[in-house]
């Protein structure tokens, strides 16, 4: 049995866990559960539209902010730090959570992208070829895509529409396309969010996006890791605080590291900035989810680690490597 007991068992536990809780959390803890979420700043994609989720996320109440605050101080001449205060509220308690956890948000709690990577297990054990490590190339022209659907369909979108520019459809953009809004209703059986508007054209290409974004989304999880993960709006808001946050992967290749590559390999991101030469250094990277798998597959001691803070947690080593490999072929059949 202790040769199933890794790292990525022991994520795996915790995601299914978060996800019951940030899918059905209000349902299933309705005793005690006082009716509001857990903090409805989440620096994670579960969605409000699930009336039965334990949290939402921040970027639901940026949005919000933006279209409805923000905006007053250019249309009612609203003073500026009580037209920011809601903002910053949200900043500031994603901050905190950053604090407390960085950005394994991403890779160990996040209901979306344990979804993906659900799909994925099962595209595995259908066969279907998996595609292995991205180009730098390829890479290098996903990576801004985050930082658009940020700064236009979180930020910049809904303060035109407050300010009257734009049409109300545009008040919370990202929410009308995101995955995680069909796929946690959907999970408690509320199909309603899968549908066609007919009421302009602007909801009319919001919806079919959103339908569309979905399904490709489910069809590229099957062979290619986290797909939708490499372009959410998450990860920039995350990089805003990364700095201050205890949980670090570090690396200390200064004599060991041969530059193997298999951290690489291992990233579901396909960061190649791992592999670079490293001395005692934070490399938790902007599109890093902290989700462990460089340290699990790094073929030598101490190289790769996880620090909370001053201490460290978890490091790699020989005997892990190995273990870890043959897991992996055991799964692959």
């Amino acid at each position: 049995m202790d040769k199933l007991l890794t790292l990525t068992a022991l994520r795996r536990v915790i995601q299914l866990t978060a996800f019951v809780f940030f899918v059905y959390g209000a349902m299933i803890f309705a005793t005690f559960y006082t009716g509001d979420k857990l903090t409805q700043s989440l620096p994670a994609l579960s969605c409000a539209y699930d009336q039965s989720g334990g949290d939402f996320c921040a970027l639901i109440p940026l949005q919000h902010q933006m279209d409805h605050r923000v905006s007053s101080i250019f249309t009612q001449g609203e003073k500026v730090l009580p037209a920011l205060m809601g903002t910053l509220i949200t900043l500031g308690t994603v901050a905190v959570l950053i604090l407390i956890l960085n950005k394994a948000f991403c890779g160990w709690l996040c209901p979306l992208g344990f979804f993906q990577e659900t799909i994925g297990m099962i595209g595995t054990k259908l066969g279907l070829t998996q595609m292995g490590t991205l180009s730098r190339e390829t890479i290098t022209k996903i990576r801004p895509i985050k930082w658009f659907i940020f700064l236009f369909l979180v930020l910049i979108l809904p303060l035109l529409t407050g300010i009257g520019f734009l049409g109300h459809e545009w008040g919370n953009p990202y929410c009308s396309i995101c995955p995680s809004r069909i796929m946690t209703t959907a999970m408690t059986g509320d199909m309603s969010q899968v549908y066609i508007s007919q009421a302009n054209w602007g909801y009319f290409a919001l919806s079919l996006i959103a339908d569309l974004l979905f399904g490709l989304m489910i069809a590229l999880a099957l062979f290619v890791r986290a797909p939708f993960c490499r372009i959410c709006p998450i990860l920039p808001m995350q990089t805003l605080f990364k700095k201050i946050g205890l949980l670090r992967l570090v690396k200390n290749g200064s004599s060991s590291c041969e530059s193997c590559g298999n951290c690489v390999k291992a990233c579901p991101m396909d960061i190649y900035e791992i592999q670079e030469s490293a001395e005692n250094k934070n490399i938790t990277h902007a599109d890093c989810t902290l989700c462990g798998r460089c340290i699990e597959f790094c073929p030598h001691d101490g190289v790769m680690n996880f620090k909370y803070g001053p201490v460290t947690i978890l490091s790699s080593s020989k005997e892990g490597f190995k273990k870890r490999t043959k897991i992996d072929k055991w799964w692959r059949g």
